[in-house]
């Protein structure tokens, strides 16, 4: 099981926790001002692929993009 799921949605990409351990890292480095859609981190497009990146290389996350 992924860690978060990704969503594209063309200009917006969503970043939904899975885990707790997922949750965890959300809650220690993402600002409390983000954007949150339903659940998951709201993302503009041009910040997903490397926030993707740091999630999987800095924080050892697995991601499932859909």
């Amino acid at each position: 099981m992924a860690d978060i799921t990704v969503t594209d949605h063309g200009s917006i990409w969503l970043f939904r926790p899975l885990t707790e351990a997922a949750q965890e890292v959300f809650a220690e480095y993402i600002a409390e001002d983000a954007q949150w859609f339903g659940g998951a981190l709201a993302v503009e497009a041009r910040y997903a692929f490397g926030l993707a990146f740091d999630l999987e290389a800095d924080h050892g996350l697995t991601l499932e993009v859909n």
